[in-house]
């Protein structure tokens, strides 16, 4: 091995022992907790056949360990959430019989999925990578754009059940990358959905390179090769893309992007992106208004954790833990670096408190990837799922302390600013090992709990039903823009049941490379009604609903006070 061959492993190795002494310290919380969450593993009901691969040939080309998302959105707009799952494509050396392709499943209910790629016309064969769901033709359906290795799609939603490829004519086929997440977002206040898509390195064959642990072989990590820009494309209302990727100041920073959330940081009324980077400061992104970002992680303190390190960050999600009214960011990482939550303190400024939460707790042996902000069992309090797996399949050769294959983590909120790790003891569901990576979050069975979907490496995905005795009422909140994009991507909603205020915003991408959760989930706790929804819309206006009963979705208007239940 070159002496200039660097890896992640060896980096993080330097400071695991004073990361582990301080992360154990938030073992003094009640470390055998009776969970009230508790999770079902179903995946064998539901008629779901997808297997994942990677497309290795034991060649370990980085390209493989970072495969894949997945997205979970309704894309027939008949009310039940579906499941479209990425897959990898085979890489040099690899030879099938059959192409592996992506796959959509269409939800029938009662926990049964029916395979429909065929017929939707979804089934890329591309390596996919990344993928977000949004309605960027603003015509009522959800259109669907992968952020692949080489070439990416854009899938345009034809509203009867099938999908047209209109990535050229749309020109945002985004060169040949190696690509990571994407978002759809509206980054000027104009109506239509503009799209972030993120690259991880400048990976070719040509540049190639293993390393070997204890002499056993292994993937190299991010630092073996150059980091590259992202790209920005604004829509141009016609349904075609314009590169804005200079003018806006995003191609000025070059980093290996992975996961990413686009969202309010700093509350102004636009539009923010954070990219999370392996092993490299984390980007935020902060909108003037116009569609034009400064670069302002390290001001906000989500460039780095609270040691100073640059981690090795794969997933990105928000939301608001302690219901102080502000958004939160949860950051997953590399073994020996905490799954990290950052507190939002106002006034654009950050704050890690993984240690003193217990946010982290069970999470450093192990690299972790998809990761979820959600009220699980209705008590208005925020919990956490991580997705877990490294992407060594052959660390315990070298590596004592972590496996392949590892249970995910599901830590609960208490109420009180402090979380618990009641993963061995959050139902079947929590016992499952593989090596995961992308996750989803959404009410798949339209009961008002949220359901897990995790795309495992190599393997079938992990469909988890939410079998939580409920703590409380709930509701779920989807929005129908006007003036604004169509399904209110940006939007920020405040909810207020007596005591309890809660907010949220709607995404469209998140986590690691994933997309979910545009129906927005609050629970409620023992609140029978809700008094106000105000929904303040990108582009201006504020809408307020008032008196509405709880336990069901409705439908807010954009420019209305009316609210319309949809079921």
């Amino acid at each position: 091995m070159p002496t200039s061959v660097v890896c992640r492993d060896s980096m993080v190795s330097l400071r695991y022992g004073i990361a582990s002494g301080l992360a154990y310290l938030c073992l003094f919380q009640a470390a055998h907790v009776c969970a009230a969450i508790q999770f079902r593993d179903v995946t064998e009901q539901t008629g779901i056949s997808f297997i994942h691969t990677d497309g290795s040939s034991g060649k370990r080309y980085i390209v493989e360990t970072v495969s894949a998302g997945l997205a979970l959105f309704d894309y027939d707009r008949d009310g039940d959430v579906d499941i479209y799952f990425l897959n990898g494509a085979p890489l040099k050396g690899t030879k099938v019989d059959v192409l592996p392709r992506n796959a959509l499943y269409r939800n029938d209910g009662d926990w049964r999925f029916a395979d429909v790629t065929n017929d939707a016309g979804v089934g890329d064969t591309g390596y996919g990578l990344g993928v977000a769901a949004g309605d960027y033709d603003n015509d009522g359906d959800l259109d669907l754009y992968l952020n692949n290795y080489g070439p990416n799609v854009l899938y345009r939603n034809d509203g009867d059940g099938t999908f047209s490829d209109v990535t050229k004519d749309s020109g945002v086929t985004d060169g040949d990358h190696l690509g990571a997440g994407a978002c759809f977002l509206d980054i000027d206040k104009d109506g239509d959905l503009d799209l972030y898509v993120s690259h991880y390195v400048d990976f070719t064959y040509e540049n190639h390179q293993t390393v070997r642990f204890n002499g056993y072989p292994a993937y190299v990590g991010p630092m073996n090769y150059r980091p590259t820009p992202d790209a920005l494309y604004r829509n141009n209302g016609d349904g075609t893309f314009t590169d804005v990727s200079v003018e806006s100041g995003v191609a000025a920073h070059k980093g290996p992007g992975m996961g990413m959330v686009c969202a309010d940081y700093d509350n102004d009324g636009d539009t923010d992106i954070y990219v999370g980077n392996d092993v490299a400061a984390n980007f935020i992104f902060e909108n003037d208004g116009t569609g034009v970002f400064e670069e302002v992680g390290l001001m906000a303190g989500l460039a780095y954790d609270l040691s100073g390190n640059a981690q090795g960050t794969m997933g990105v999600e928000c939301g608001d833990y302690n219901n102080d009214g502000l958004l939160d960011f949860h950051v997953t990482s590399y073994q020996r670096d905490l799954a990290t939550l950052y507190r939002n303190m106002g006034d654009n400024i950050f704050e890690d408190v993984t240690q003193v939460t217990g946010a982290g707790d069970g999470t450093l042996p192990y690299v972790t990837w998809g990761n979820g902000l959600v009220d699980f069992d209705n008590d208005g309090n925020r919990d956490i799922f991580i997705a877990c797996g490294h992407l060594h399949d052959n660390v315990e050769l070298f590596d004592k302390v972590t496996s392949y294959h590892t249970k995910n983590v599901l830590v609960e909120n208490t109420g009180d600013g402090r979380f618990v790790n009641v993963s061995d003891n959050g139902g079947d569901g929590m016992r499952v090992k593989l090596s995961s990576r992308g996750a989803g979050f959404d009410d798949l069975d339209n009961d008002g709990d949220i359901d897990v979907v995790v795309l495992n490496s190599r393997r079938e995905p992990t469909i988890l039903r939410n079998d939580s005795p409920s703590k409380g009422h709930w509701i779920q909140i989807c929005l129908q823009g006007t003036k604004s994009n169509r399904d209110g991507v940006g939007a920020r909603v405040n909810v207020v049941a007596g005591d309890l205020t809660l907010i949220d915003e709607v995404h469209s991408g998140r986590g690691y490379q994933s997309h979910y959760g545009m129906r927005l989930h609050f629970g409620l706790g023992d609140r029978e009604k809700v008094d106000r929804i105000e929904v303040r819309w990108i582009g201006g206006g504020t809408d307020i609903f008032e008196n509405i009963s709880v336990d069901r979705v409705v439908v807010l208007t954009e420019g209305t006070s009316t609210v319309a239940t949809q079921r």
